[in-house]
This record gives C-alpha cells, sequence and structure tokens, in this order.
C-alpha cells in the first residue's frame, strides 16, 4: 500500500519538473504527448494493480482465511 502511495507520490511531482525542463530545454513540442503516456501508463498501473489484488484474494481464500469484512469484531 505504501508503494503505491509512494508511486503516486512520484508522478505527481515529476510531471510538472518534466514539463518545466521540457520547456527549458527547448522540447515544449513533446509536452503534448505526455498526456498519451502518462494515461497508458495509469491504465497498466490499474491493470496490474486490480490482477494482482484477485490474484492475492484468490490465494487467501484458497489458504482458507476468512474475509475481513465477515469476521465479527468488538468495536
Amino acid at each position: 500500500m505504501k508503494a503505491r502511495i509512494a508511486l503516486m507520490m512520484v508522478l505527481c511531482c515529476v510531471v510538472p519538473i518534466a514539463l518545466i525542463l521540457f520547456g527549458t530545454a527547448g522540447l515544449a513540442a513533446l509536452t503534448g504527448y505526455l498526456d498519451y503516456v502518462l494515461l497508458a501508463a495509469l491504465a497498466l498501473a490499474i491493470v496490474i494493480g486490480l490482477s494482482l489484488y484477485a490474484r492475492h484474494r484468490k490465494r487467501k481464500q484458497d489458504a482458507g482465511c476468512p474475509h475481513v469484512d465477515s469476521e465479527k469484531r468488538d468495536d
């Protein structure tokens, strides 16, 4: 979970820095293509994340671990 949050934070910090660097280096024309690259990366991350989560849930279920929501907790 912490790694995903760190990845999102890195993306949020890197994109503005990359835009500034592209502008100062004379590569401002490439900034229009960042939308396609970043949206594709986001879609890929979502697909990979959902598949890993499904695999994790399946392994947990096969091991006989009860689902967290089905457990009765004393609050």
